[in-house]
């Protein structure tokens, strides 16, 4: 392969797979699927920042690092833009309390907003990511397959084998397949492709969300217990007020966990239930469920994440710091924002009850 050629396989290489960390991140949106009419907007990017400001990424680069600003202060960079940055300004200030940019929530912004999206691929989930979470998927989708051909469902064990069953070689086959899956369902026949879609996406985002809380609490647990080698430190037991803080810390973040940890266990019992006895109209139940919680769980992992991820960077993979650096990175990176966290947590937890 000419030199040239694999220079330009390579940056497509990079450019996917940059593309797809977007995707499935919790704190990124590339700004390209905004109706924006600033091309050099349109190039950049929202950012959640470790204080879960919603910022804009102008640039990027290994050397320069990130150039974030708020949305306020665009208008010092744009300067000449005129009516178009009038008007993506005021598109923009709309995402400055989204909780989360995960794909999930994006969606629900979008739509509230009336926002057409032409690339549908940019709010799905990576193929790398979907592949990922294939295992945990088998809990949704073994269920439906198993309710709808019983024995036959030892043949399949995603939804993708079901779509192989529609398209068999032989075409009464194929109708039969169609037909049983509809009757069981209680819905129309043109109407299995759009329940299967759905039946995967809404699915696939508990999963997803589950995933990212399985991986981020064992941090959580890490950080708790970096966080009391800290309070019995000499430099906290002689300042009470220090130590308060980092107690409400504690507090606050063992009950976020807790809370979260308990919608996704009410969840589990919820698509128990639904599993009993699938059909059509409470699998619209479910999925009306599950999305009320997408923007909140979003939220909260969102900045769980941020923090517990930030934490990690700094400290565990390389080095525990001593009791003035874990002081300072605890109250200038960890506290800002973990009411807002809190508070979220609460309102959600409060959904459907």
């Amino acid at each position: 392969m000419p030199q040239s050629a694999a220079s330009s396989a390579t940056d497509t290489s990079l450019e996917k797979k940059e593309a797809d960390f977007v995707k499935d991140s919790l704190h990124l949106l590339g700004m390209e699927i905004l109706p924006l009419r600033m091309p050099g907007l349109r190039r950049a990017r929202l950012v959640k920042n470790n204080q879960l400001q919603t910022m804009v990424e102008l640039f990027r680069d290994d050397t320069a690092g990130s150039g974030q600003v708020l949305t306020e202060e665009l208008s010092g960079f744009f300067p000449d833009g005129g009516d178009d940055f009038k008007a993506d300004l005021l598109l923009l200030k709309k995402f400055d309390d989204v909780p989360s940019f995960d794909v999930y929530s994006t969606r629900i912004t979008l739509r509230e907003l009336n926002i057409p999206v032409e690339d549908q691929e940019a709010l799905r989930l990576s193929d790398s990511k979907r592949e990922e979470l294939t295992e945990r998927m088998k809990a949704f989708t073994r269920p439906l397959i198993g309710h709808v051909y019983g024995a036959d469902a030892e043949t399949v064990d995603d939804l993708q084998g079901i779509l192989g069953m529609f398209k068999d070689p032989d075409p009464k086959v194929a109708l039969a397949n169609l037909r049983k899956m509809a009757d069981s369902l209680g819905v129309d026949l043109l109407d299995i492709p759009k329940f299967l879609e759905d039946y995967g996406d809404i699915f696939l985002s508990l999963a997803f969300f589950r995933d990212i809380l399985d991986r981020t609490v064992p941090i959580i647990h890490q950080y708790l217990e970096w966080l009391e080698e800290l309070r019995g430190s000499f430099v906290v037991k002689q300042d009470r007020a220090q130590d308060n803080m980092l107690a409400k810390i504690e507090a606050d973040l063992t009950d976020i966990t807790g809370s979260i940890t308990g919608r996704f266990e009410s969840f589990d019992r919820q698509t128990q239930d639904f599993w009993t006895d699938i059909n059509a109209e409470r699998f619209h139940e479910v999925r009306e469920l599950i999305t009320a919680h997408h923007r909140t769980v979003g939220g909260v992992l969102c900045g769980l994440t941020l923090k517990m991820e930030h934490w990690k960077r700094k400290f565990k993979n390389s080095g525990v710091g001593g009791p003035q650096q874990r002081l300072e990175f605890t109250r200038s990176e960890v506290l800002p924002g973990l009411d807002w966290i809190k508070d979220l947590e609460r309102r959600g937890s409060q959904i459907g009850n």
